[in-house]
């Protein structure tokens, strides 16, 4: 990529950027419930400040990959949740991949053991990135949802992090 792609955490005057983004790129074949933000305060509420890696390339916004924990209990603080979504224009452009580099280095230092998503089996090109950036299937909930007139698989993937010393 001729472009310098950055990466930092989720401030709040990206909530419009990312609001756009959402709307943008969760569609039919990437999540099973489009994703409709009714307020500015609504999805700060759901994705506050530094709950996020945001991607850009010069001043323009290309994507953010999320990550928290996916319970408050503590038996489960050692794993992230993660998603993410990047701008079409901007797909194919190293720009997840550094997202993901960005969360796995992060995760490390704060002694998270595991990274873990969902994505739908409509979704191969996902899946098959995701697989390139080192997650494993770990499970697959068969018929999870029913999209588009088909039952579609939601595949579990995950992937070890080895923590920093």
């Amino acid at each position: 990529m001729s472009h310098q792609i950055w990466i930092r955490l989720s401030e709040i005057r990206d909530a419009a950027a990312l609001m756009e983004l959402d709307a943008l790129v969760w569609d039919k074949d990437s999540t099973p419930a489009q994703i409709v933000w009714t307020s500015r305060e609504q999805y700060l509420q759901k994705c506050p400040p530094g709950s996020q890696l945001v991607a850009g390339i010069g001043d323009e916004i290309c994507g953010y990959l999320g990550f928290d924990s996916p319970t408050p209990l503590p038996s489960n603080g050692h794993v992230y949740d993660l998603n993410i979504a990047i701008h079409p224009s901007y797909q194919r452009q190293g720009v997840g991949r550094k997202l993901m580099e960005s969360i796995k280095i992060i995760a490390a230092e704060q002694g998270i053991r595991k990274l873990s998503l969902r994505v739908l089996a409509t979704n191969p090109g996902a899946k098959a990135f995701y697989e390139s950036c080192g997650f494993l299937e770990q499970g697959r909930l068969v018929d999870e949802f029913y999209l588009d007139g088909q039952y579609v698989d939601d595949i579990l993937m995950w992937c070890p992090i080895v923590p920093s010393e």
